[in-house]
């Protein structure tokens, strides 16, 4: 097998995994994000490192909910240094400050994701989102984080606090296999299965939203005629969920 297919596959295999094992715990999540919702609470997504990008793939993008509410500091990024995340992940205390920011409240829901789910704030936000009343949805890689200590005031995995954990299926380290001649094994796949995810998640909201006869807002292409006016309007509806 070449590589190219070789590498395909891979990238198959752990979505087929997520498909068979995991369809169950992503049905919970859309649906209890279209529940509160509905009842008028509110939806975050946040994650830090390269889980940083499955908030993004959540939120203000085309065939994306309009509601959702992004927890996404830059300090979180990749963009300005490639540790620098990872430190601010690693701060005691960090987390709780984003939860009381953002005002987290009873009955809203937060995804939070992680592939090692091991780090203060991942399960900082977990742990204070729960103690206000939120609901916690947790993406994160099962095998990694229970083959890893917990490096946090917690002493708690995020699968550990989550309401609802979905398992993105990937190997410890994310990197899933060694290639001919490499001696350091490549082809991380989190970012692939969280892609999946976030878009199984988001049709089953939406679907909900639509049996509970509620208006479905999704944002569309700004790039097609008339896409950057409808999304801009969107915007503008749901600037409320941003403030206190």
């Amino acid at each position: 097998m070449n590589l190219v297919n070789q590498s395909f596959e891979i990238g198959l295999e752990v979505v087929h995994e997520i498909k068979t094992t995991q369809a169950e715990a992503l049905e919970q999540a859309g649906k209890a994000i279209a529940h509160a919702h509905a009842k008028g609470h509110r939806f975050f997504v946040t994650g830090s490192g390269h889980s940083h990008s499955v908030a993004e793939e959540f939120y203000g993008r085309a065939g994306g909910l309009a509601f959702v509410v992004p927890m996404m500091p830059t300090e979180l990024t990749l963009t300005e240094h490639p540790t620098k995340s990872s430190y601010i992940e690693n701060l005691d205390g960090y987390g709780k400050i984003l939860v009381e920011l953002f005002d987290i409240q009873s009955d809203d829901v937060i995804l939070i994701a992680s592939n090692s789910g091991r780090n203060p704030y991942p399960v900082e936000v977990a742990v204070e989102a729960k103690l206000r009343g939120a609901t916690v949805i947790a993406i994160t890689n099962v095998k990694h984080s229970m083959q890893t200590e917990p490096r946090n005031a917690h002493h708690k995995r995020l699968l550990e606090v989550a309401d609802i954990v979905i398992d993105n299926c990937g190997q410890l380290g994310d990197a899933a296999t060694y290639f001919e001649g490499i001696d350091t094994p490549m082809y991380p796949t989190s970012s692939i299965a969280n892609a999946f995810i976030c878009g199984a998640i988001s049709v089953v909201c939406a679907s909900e939203l639509a049996t509970l006869g509620q208006p479905v807002e999704v944002f569309i292409s700004a790039n097609v005629d008339g896409g950057f006016e409808k999304n801009e309007a969107l915007i503008k509806k749901y600037a409320r969920l941003y403030t206190k």
